[in-house]
């Protein structure tokens, strides 16, 4: 289970994001060139978020409470893994790249956002995360693709 959620890595959703781009460059399919453009803009702003934020606090992951029946919390953060639970950069990412696929192929949004919330499931279950760490990456996703979206859109460009 643990490999499988593990398309919800940076390396795979950025491999993705780059491979759309890529693919919509060669076959000169601008709806699919800009869908890749977009998630990898989104899952770079929410990687840098998760990133930042992870540096600034640590929590440790529920395995190591459940294995080692150890729990901290607090600033700084430490830039060691087990210490790295919240917020959920997994979940961060997933959902980030599934917005981005939605708002370019809405005929896609259930299975995009139906994957999205299963990787970050996988993310509980295998007590990599916590549930709030989950939902905090969650939220991170859909500000990131928010705000990389925005300035790009034909509707902003026309207000702006």
């Amino acid at each position: 289970m643990g490999s499988a959620s593990e398309i919800g890595s940076w390396q795979a959703l950025f491999a993705l994001s780059a491979t759309a781009l890529a693919l919509g460059m060669v076959a000169r399919d601008r709806r699919l060139a800009h869908a890749g453009q977009n998630m990898l803009k989104a899952g770079i702003l929410a990687s840098l978020v998760k990133t930042t934020i992870k540096r600034t606090v640590h929590r440790t992951r529920p395995n190591v409470f459940m294995d080692e029946g150890h729990y901290a919390r607090g600033r700084p953060g430490t830039g060691y893994g087990p210490w790295q639970s919240f917020p959920s950069g997994h979940a961060a990412l997933s959902v980030a790249v599934a917005r981005s696929v939605a708002r370019a192929y809405p005929e896609a949004a259930a299975p995009a956002y139906c994957a999205a919330a299963a990787i970050a499931t996988v993310q509980v279950i295998r007590g990599a995360h916590y549930p709030v760490d989950v939902l905090a990456g969650a939220v991170i996703g859909i500000a990131a693709e928010a705000v990389s979206h925005h300035p790009f859109t034909d509707e902003a460009r026309r207000h702006g």
